[in-house]
């Protein structure tokens, strides 16, 4: 069964600026032990952005829709991430953008549940 989303939360999320949310990503991964470099390599992973490209998108202060729009390789392996966020099946939702940021939301939440960081990045 797919998932819709909502127009007002699709809009919603797409606006939110990248670099607002990323604190938070960073912050949830280094309380349960982890480490920034960690969640910089899992963004990398999923969209193909470099460390310098990751920092230059987060400096110009791009939303979520340009952050995926401009992202240089999207990993053909995200398809694999599978699983619940937020109460919603990953792979049951419709709208691209708001299964990007899912994508990224799963990962980060595997992370800081002590996923070894060669299984997250579905090695």
């Amino acid at each position: 069964m797919r998932m819709k989303t909502s127009q007002t939360t699709l809009d919603r999320v797409s606006k939110m600026r990248f670099a607002s949310v990323y604190p938070l990503y960073v912050a949830k991964a280094e309380r349960k032990g982890r480490q920034k470099a960690e969640v910089d390599a899992i963004i990398r992973w999923l969209t193909g952005y470099s460390q310098e490209q990751l920092k230059a998108q987060m400096e110009k202060g791009v939303d979520f829709a340009a952050f995926f729009a401009e992202a240089p390789r999207l990993n053909p392996s995200r398809t694999l991430i599978t699983g619940v966020v937020c109460g919603v099946r990953v792979e049951a939702i419709q709208e691209p953008l708001m299964r990007e940021v899912r994508y990224l939301d799963k990962l980060v939440d595997e992370l800081a549940r002590g996923k070894a960081i060669e299984k997250i990045l579905r090695n």
